[in-house]
């Protein structure tokens, strides 16, 4: 599609006309007679059997030079573009415990890595126009995945870990360190990092609380889940017996972080929670909700200047030659 930004500049292409039918005017008397046939007449190259071929070109010239005035441009097809939303990290607990199986999953018990995987994948799919990243931890934290709007690999991701990659223990001040780095350059009302875990830090050379002050004076806002049932059946010595398996979860300290860095604390103790934990985050953190489209612009206004530059050229040209012929000829 083709878009004339200064449309007015075709008022212009008139102008050689109307110079010479002012020029041709003769008077008689009082009155003033137009010859509009003397428009038409040869020149006096004409006269000789020439083609006044630069007069043809200097016409173009003009042509050219008032389209190029008048800014045409060229519109392609219009093409999805993402809204821009939050940078978000999400960390991930991969430590011993999250294999305990105190979740279900299709009315099927589940462990707790797996009941996180299901719920975490379909919130990744739905964060459409904002970049997402991905942190694993355990005795270490280690980049999965930096943020980038492909959320169909960052889900992909998160399916292949496992188990113990990371360590055994817990280094949450770690995955704080680590997500505060591949946020610290975004916009600081976009940085946000959702950390889920199931126990406490018992690894890790950066203190949980010490990583939140910094993450606070960064600007990025860190959601805290706390994950496990809070009771469970297990089969002991004298048969079986009820037991709390998330006693090793630091409730105060995921509520300090949190409370540090202005987002909220949740508690899931089933996977029916966790869907709840995150449908809030959903509301908390919203994604953009208006489509983007942008139309490729191509200007051609160097393209018809260039042209004018060359026909005028010719013009010059064609006319000195015709004046080398004409004076040869007498």
């Amino acid at each position: 599609m083709l878009e004339l930004q200064w449309p007015w500049a075709l008022v212009l292409l008139p102008l050689p006309i109307l110079m010479r039918l002012f020029s041709k005017r003769q008077y008689t008397g009082q009155t003033t007679h137009w010859r509009f046939s003397e428009l038409y007449q040869k020149d006096r190259y004409n006269q000789t059997g020439t083609s006044s071929l630069s007069t043809w070109l200097l016409h173009l010239t003009w042509i050219t030079l008032t389209l190029a005035l008048s800014r045409p441009t060229w519109l392609g097809e219009p093409s999805y573009i993402p809204p821009t939303g939050r940078d978000l990290m999400v960390a991930l607990d991969l430590s011993g415990s999250m294999q305990i199986s105190d979740m279900t999953l299709n009315d099927q018990p589940a462990d707790r890595l797996n009941a996180a995987k299901e719920v975490l994948s379909q919130f990744i799919q739905a964060r459409q126009g904002d970049r997402l990243g991905l942190i694993v931890f355990g005795s270490k934290a280690y980049l999965q995945a930096p943020l980038s709007f492909d959320l169909m690999t960052i889900d992909q991701l998160v399916q292949e870990t496992q188990i113990g990659l990371a360590g055994e223990q817990t280094a949450i001040g770690d995955a704080i360190g680590l997500g505060i780095k591949r946020l610290q350059d975004k916009p600081a009302d976009q940085r946000v990092l959702i950390l889920m875990t199931d126990g406490a830090n018992t690894a890790g050379r950066v203190s949980p609380l010490q990583a939140a002050n910094f993450a606070a004076k960064q600007g990025v806002t860190i959601h805290t889940i706390g994950i496990g049932a809070e009771q469970m059946v297990v089969q002991g010595f004298f048969g079986p017996k009820v037991v709390n398996p998330s006693s090793d979860l630091d409730e105060p300290l995921l509520t300090n972080i949190a409370e540090l860095t202005g987002g909220q604390y949740f508690r899931a103790r089933s996977t029916q929670e966790l869907k709840a934990v995150y449908q809030i985050l959903e509301q908390l953190e919203p994604t953009p909700s208006e489509e983007v489209f942008q139309r490729p612009k191509t200007t051609l206004f160097h393209w018809l200047g260039m042209l004018s530059l060359i026909l005028l050229g010719l013009s010059i040209l064609s006319s000195g030659r015709l004046s080398l012929r004409d004076r040869r000829a007498s």
